[in-house]
């Protein structure tokens, strides 16, 4: 059996530390939330499935703050983008020379990894993991989805072959040597659910009646993927390609994402929750700065993403309230 420290406790990370306890893994939990912590000890992590079954796995919880594990081998990294800084002030003194991290996060953060612990000990992963914390100790599994793993140069390799085998445990996790393509391609969806999150409505319902927009968002972010050499990947009820430069077919994809949203226990997203229910900073300004920051490079045109982000920032700091007509507002303004 391996052994694993998961780094963040939450929607990601809690739910395969879930799964990876009950298949008999040594797990322990580190995470910045002491109510979480404390739920977790009393009375285990908790996973409440759609079927309405619970796993509960009774792991070893703590906080950063508490004596800090050592001797750290394998560290699976779920915290929010903006968290990933002080996570590695956490882990890197106490990585083993052979030990590596493997970013279960949205965004791009395997480059910031890397720089504080070395290429060779960080790992690609991308996750497409339907699942919120309901309460301290409990997270409500929203449903399966994709879940890539691979070197950051697109190398197999052991550790990975591992990490994927031990993750059957939770669903069908895989290698591939290209999850920088799979990462670019989730930020192309990420940005149609973050225009979601401007609006109290299921996800699926508003990408429907604001198509247009939708698919100017897409092709904005797909498009510097493209100038930056990178394959986007389909993924889920996902498919890139469509929506890519030169693309074709934009109204048929989004057909078959619309569908597969609406199959989805959890219909609104993780942005939405952020800023509706639990009153924190949501994390796609730090998924969508390298997306920014490439255009400039670049000198491609991302209005409708700045514009978007412009609004989430109204909407996130309570200066306008959630609304259906920002996108239209959206859709609206000058491309």
């Amino acid at each position: 059996m391996s052994r694993y420290t998961v780094v963040g406790g939450g929607a990601i990370g809690g739910t395969l530390a879930a799964h990876l306890h009950r298949a008999g893994h040594d797990v322990q939990v580190v995470d910045a939330d002491t109510a979480h912590v404390a739920a977790i000890r009393s009375g285990g992590l908790r996973v409440r499935h759609p079927d309405g079954s619970e796993t509960v796995a009774d792991v070893v919880a703590r906080t950063p703050d508490e004596d800090a594990p050592g001797d750290l081998g394998a560290v699976l990294l779920a915290v929010k983008s903006q968290a990933t800084a002080a996570a590695l002030d956490l882990i890197a003194p106490r990585l083993r020379p052979d030990g590596w991290v493997v970013s279960l996060q949205n965004g791009l953060n395997e480059d910031r990894i890397a720089e504080r612990i070395g290429p060779g000990r960080t790992v690609a992963a991308f996750v497409n993991l339907f699942a919120d914390v309901e309460s301290p100790g409990v997270i409500r599994d929203g449903g399966r989805g994709a879940l890539v793993v691979g070197e950051t140069d697109g190398r197999p390799s052991a550790r990975v072959d591992t990490l994927v085998a031990d993750l059957q445990a939770w669903g069908p996790a895989r290698a591939d040597g290209n999850v920088t393509g799979y990462l670019w391609s989730k930020l192309g969806f990420g940005a149609l659910l973050t225009a979601t999150a401007l609006a109290d409505a299921p996800m699926a319902e508003l990408i429907d009646r604001h198509r247009a927009l939708m698919h100017r968002l897409a092709g904005e972010v797909l498009a510097v993927a493209v100038a930056r050499g990178v394959r986007p990947e389909p993924f889920d009820g996902w498919d890139p390609g469509p929506y890519l430069p030169g693309g074709s077919g934009a109204d048929a994809a989004t057909d078959r994402l619309v569908a597969w949203l609406a199959t989805m226990p959890k219909d609104r997203s993780g942005i939405w929750r952020d800023i509706a229910v639990r009153r924190r900073p949501v994390e796609s300004f730090h998924h969508f700065r390298p997306v920014l920051a490439a255009a400039a490079e670049r000198c491609l045109p991302v209005p409708a993403l700045t514009a978007l982000l412009e609004r989430l920032a109204d909407v996130e700091n309570g200066r306008v309230p959630m609304s259906e007509s920002h996108l239209v507002a959206l859709a609206g303004a000058r491309a």
